[in-house]
């Protein structure tokens, strides 16, 4: 990966999980970076515990997948089930995914392990850049650079960062220093989670999903299987006390039945947000996560929303500090963030709870197709407004895999290169990379491969010959699998970003000597391709 000539690093605010995802991104494309959190240890709350299948790909970039599939739960199917029949009324089997990810499943890991996870890899990957103790007070703005000043055990110190990132929360004080404001609505209506110790596998045996989701328009619920427990969530009406472990334990039982044992081992009660920042960027700092949007955490919305932003920015940020864009590449993070936040996710979620409650017999974003209901539940189904048209989607619908169209992320498959198997995330994990979807026996003109920021490849069912001079960037595609996923012609350009999203799909002439590909680069970035040293 390269690196920055930038001596200073960036700054995040806050160790929740968007902040420790959000500078395991900056790791990961070399960029300096430190991470502050008030707390002195790490939150052991009742929180978040579903991660879908965009997360998982996300995670898979930044080399900590592996670790937090070792603790997790691995689901292929979501159940929504009528409380009133305990029947199962519609099952997203996210297994249809096949043809879009390495990963069709989501997964089950409470926040409070899934953050000492992120922790470690941080800790291995950038040694000492997590401060504990660490509580912002305040923050100076310059030219080239944001003077932090922080609150520690042992006294106030000032650190200078490039750019400061807030992950501090739906409180955050960063947002209210820059003055941006929360618009949107909190409801008087809360959730209860609470988490079981109660065995439904043996000596009660349940054939639950591991996310089930029971509507009923008094009393709904969710129950989730966590590796090691059982969580279930529901809603408490305004005003209402907070339920005694005795009542607690009673609500449970009127879902799942008599059990043997069953025991409270935490709680937690959310408040019902759907509020989004006026602004993500003052300068040379921005918000991400709960800063910028608070999401219900209805279908796992909330903190895979946040990890969304996480996904968007590190990228935009390293190209900057390499030199390889204009400043005006971070621009590019909120107007493409904020919809998906304000009228994506916020909206998802909204249609979720009616549908839960029985106010409204459609979610609006759940159709008769398995393969649209799982992309739009696992993927979210986000295609991001690439070329500023206002065009942006979360919503996918059908049996069948929709072709890609630009902004949307690419589909993650197989090809065989030089040397064997590479997915397409790979390929692009830290570069912006030009799929050239023609006949390599007829001596397409590619641009020369001589840029560390963009990269070229040939892609065909025809295996390139050994005096093509295509050899080393001809990615064979058995049966055509990636060409009719894209559905695209043949002659065709796509341009993927490096965050796996399609920047532009255009029409390529392999006998023109154009290179069209740098042309879109530049559009985007504002320079050139950087040319490796002769």
């Amino acid at each position: 990966m390269s690196t920055t000539t930038e001596q200073l690093p960036v700054g995040v605010v806050g160790a929740g999980p968007v902040g420790l995802i959000t500078a395991l991104g900056l790791a990961h494309y070399g960029v300096p970076v430190v991470v502050f959190e008030e707390d002195d240890t790490l939150s052991r709350d009742t929180k978040a515990g579903t991660v879908l299948t965009r997360t998982l790909e996300v995670l898979h970039r930044y080399g900590v997948l592996d670790d937090v599939l070792a603790g997790a739960l691995r689901i292929d199917e979501i159940g929504e089930l009528d409380r009133a029949t305990n029947r199962q009324t519609l099952s997203v089997r996210t297994g249809d995914l096949t043809e879009d990810t390495r990963f069709p499943f989501v997964i089950n890991i409470p926040q409070h392990e899934l953050e000492p996870i992120l922790r470690e890899r941080l800790d291995a990957t950038v040694p000492g850049a997590l401060h504990m103790g660490h509580r912002l007070l305040d923050f100076t703005q310059h030219p080239d650079r944001v003077d932090v000043r922080l609150h520690t055990a042992d006294g106030e110190r000032t650190v200078p960062v490039r750019y400061l990132l807030a992950c501090d929360g739906g409180r955050s004080a960063v947002r209210d220093q820059i003055g941006a404001v929360v618009e949107g609505e909190t409801y008087q209506e809360r959730y209860m989670l609470v988490d079981l110790k109660v065995d439904l596998d043996v000596e009660n045996p349940r054939d639950y999903p591991y996310l089930a989701y029971f509507g009923d328009p008094q009393e709904w619920m969710i129950l989730v299987r966590q590796p090691h427990c059982w969580r279930f969530l529901y809603p408490l009406q305004a005003g209402q006390d907070e339920p005694s472990r005795e009542e607690l334990a009673d609500k449970a039982r009127r879902f799942i039945g008599d059990t043997e044992t069953l025991e409270i081992i935490g709680t937690n009660i959310y408040h019902v947000h759907q509020r989004v920042a006026d602004r993500w960027q003052d300068g040379r700092v921005f918000l991400l996560g709960d800063a910028a949007h608070l999401i219900t955490p209805m279908w796992a919305l909330g903190l895979n929303t946040g990890v969304l932003d996480a996904s968007n920015l590190p990228w935009r940020m390293a190209w900057v500090l390499r030199g390889w864009a204009e400043p005006g590449l971070l621009d590019g993070y909120q107007v493409e963030q904020a919809p998906v936040a304000a009228k994506g996710s916020a909206s998802m979620a909204a249609a979720a709870r009616a549908y839960m409650a029985r106010r409204a017999d459609d979610p609006g974003v759940m159709t008769a197709g398995n393969w649209g209901n799982a992309f739009t539940r696992g993927m979210l189904g986000v295609r991001l407004d690439v070329d500023g048209t206002g065009d942006w989607s979360m919503v996918a619908a059908g049996d069948e895999p929709l072709p890609v169209l630009a902004g949307a992320r690419s589909p993650d498959l197989p090809l065989i290169g030089r040397t064997g198997r590479v997915h397409l995330h790979d390929l692009t994990a830290d570069a912006f990379v030009a799929l050239y979807f023609t006949d390599p026996r007829r001596a397409p003109v590619l641009p020369p491969q001589d840029s560390p920021a963009l990269r070229h490849y040939v892609v065909s069912r025809w295996d390139a010959p050994h005096d093509s001079g295509l050899r080393d960037r001809a990615l064979f595609d058995p049966g055509d699998r990636v060409r009719r996923r894209f559905a695209v012609p043949d002659d065709t350009l796509v341009l993927i970003r490096p965050d796996g999203h399609v920047a532009a799909i255009v029409p390529f002439d392999p006998g023109a000597d154009r290179d069209a590909a740098s042309g879109i680069y530049q559009r985007i970035t504002g320079c050139p391709p950087p040319r490796d040293p002769a």
